[in-house]
């Protein structure tokens, strides 16, 4: 039977300096894993049936939380530090208590959404080089909640860096997400196009682009969104199929982009409720 960990109270200890290299994203990279923080993270790995690596956690926090310090299947024991040594730990300025590790969700089979696509449930947010982490965080829980199949990347933020993990409460870990360089995900969309996939491009107003609720969200469709100074790169918009906008007054030159993401996924469902009452 395993003993229960001694409490770590040294800001110097080991367990703290590889901590701090999840990070960064060489850290991550290196060590094969991410760096959760908070009690709500950790409810949906828990939730998803997720195994932890390390989980790290104050006295104060485990008194408060017995119903999550259960034993899970394969779960580790839990470490636990002083609050001092959680800061040192955590990105946030004030952690709630409690931090983990996780294995990085497996790019393995992210391809089986190409080959779906036909099926009439393909629903794909693609981002194009977006900077800010905040914004891609609540992009990926947007996507999750509009039930999107899964997220592709073109360069921009790490989708597992910790400011990313917090904002998408969790939906990181449930969508599956593929990232890589623009001439990669301008070849996978050439392939998602010939299996069917209607390439959407979300520009603003001012280019002529319909209205987006005229067009048909119900067909398999991957959605395009651009960077938040740039917008949508040029060889992006030259393979798409539709151009939509969000009409809106002139007064502002174009909507966060990830506030313009909401009504763009969800329209699938409002068309299909709308189709649904219709009787058709």
């Amino acid at each position: 039977m395993r003993g229960h960990p001694e409490l770590i109270s040294s800001r110097r200890n080991p367990l703290v300096r590889q901590l701090r290299e999840l990070h960064g994203g060489r850290g991550r990279r290196e060590q094969a894993l991410l760096l959760l923080e908070g009690t709500h993270l950790l409810q949906e790995v828990r939730r998803l049936g997720q195994v932890p690596h390390q989980l790290i956690a104050t006295e104060a926090w485990q008194l408060a939380h017995p119903d999550l310090l259960a034993p899970a299947p394969h779960w580790p024991p839990w470490q636990p530090v002083t609050a001092e040594v959680l800061a040192a730990i955590a990105t946030t300025e004030h952690p709630d208590g409690v931090v983990l590790t996780l294995a990085p969700p497996s790019a393995e089979g992210l391809e089986h959404t190409l080959l779906a696509v036909g099926a009439g449930e393909a629903l794909l947010m693609v981002l194009d080089g977006l900077q800010d982490p905040g914004n891609l965080g609540t992009l990926l829980r947007t996507a999750l909640a509009a039930g999107a199949t899964a997220a592709w990347l073109a360069e921009g933020a790490d989708p597992f860096q910790p400011k990313v993990l917090r904002a998408s409460a969790g939906a990181v870990l449930e969508l599956p997400i593929w990232r890589g360089s623009r001439p990669e995900l301008l070849a996978r969309l050439e392939r998602a196009a010939a299996a069917g996939l209607q390439l959407v491009a979300t520009l603003p107003p001012s280019s002529g682009a319909r209205p987006y609720w005229e067009l048909d969200w119900c067909r398999p469709t991957a959605v395009l969104l651009g960077n938040e100074g740039a917008g949508l790169a040029p060889e992006l918009q030259a393979h798409a199929h539709a151009r939509v906008t969000i009409p809106h007054r002139e007064a502002v030159e174009s909507l966060n982009v990830a506030v313009a993401a909401a009504p763009l996924l969800l329209e699938r469902q409002r068309q299909r409720a709308q189709s649904k009452a219709a009787g058709r």
